[in-house]
C-alpha cells in the first residue's frame, strides 16, 4: 500500500508519496522532473513573492525547471546553477561544501565562472524546489557570497519541518517530515 501526503501549493492540491529514507525518517517526495503543470504552477507563484531581485540561482536538479520558469516570469535572460558536479567548463568557477537531508552524505557545489560573473554585485533571489535541514541553502548562500553578489529573497515551494518557522525565508506550503 502506497502512502501520500496531500498539500496544498498555492491553490493546487498535490499528493506526494512518503518516502523511507535509509535514515529511518520518512519524506513526503516532492518532484518536479516532467511535471510541466505543476512547474510552472510553482514558478510563476513564486515569481509574484520576488521583489527586487536581479538575478535567481537554484542548485540542480529539481531546482532546474522551476528556476526556469521564475527567471522567465521576471524578465531575467539568465539565471545562475549551482552544479553537484564539476564539468570541464568549470575550472576556474567557485565551490562549496554542502550537507542535505536527502543526500545524507557531505557534497560540494560547483558554480561555473560565466554564473559566477552574473552574480557579481547582483540582489540575488535562491529558488529551489525544498528546504528542510538548510544544508543545501547555506551552501548556495556561500556561492553567492563568494561571486561577490547579495541574497535578497530564498524562496521554495515547500518547507520541510522545522523550516517553515524560518523567518528568512518564502514558501508555497509547509510539509512533514515523518519519525515513526
Amino acid at each position: 500500500m502506497n502512502a501520500f501526503y496531500t498539500v496544498n501549493i498555492d491553490g493546487r492540491r498535490t499528493d506526494l508519496p512518503i518516502l523511507k529514507l535509509p535514515s529511518g525518517i520518512s519524506i513526503c517526495f516532492f518532484n518536479l522532473h516532467g511535471n510541466q503543470a505543476l512547474t510552472e504552477h510553482c514558478g510563476k507563484a513564486i515569481a509574484k513573492r520576488l521583489q527586487g531581485c536581479d538575478i535567481v540561482i537554484t542548485a540542480e536538479s529539481k531546482g532546474l525547471q522551476l528556476a526556469h520558469v521564475v527567471a522567465r516570469e521576471l524578465g531575467h535572460e539568465f539565471y545562475a546553477v549551482c552544479r553537484k558536479s564539476k564539468k570541464l567548463y568549470m575550472q576556474d568557477g567557485l565551490q562549496t561544501s554542502v550537507q542535505s537531508i536527502t543526500t545524507g552524505e557531505v557534497q560540494t557545489l560547483y558554480l561555473s565562472k560565466h554564473d559566477a560573473d552574473l552574480l557579481a554585485g547582483k540582489r540575488v533571489a535562491i529558488v529551489d524546489d525544498v528546504v528542510s535541514t538548510g544544508g543545501s541553502l547555506n551552501g548556495i548562500e556561500e556561492i553567492v557570497r563568494l561571486a561577490g553578489g547579495e541574497v535578497v529573497c530564498k524562496a521554495f515551494v515547500l518547507a520541510e519541518g522545522d523550516a517553515k518557522n524560518r523567518e528568512d525565508i518564502v514558501y508555497l506550503a509547509a510539509i512533514p517530515i515523518i519519525t515513526d
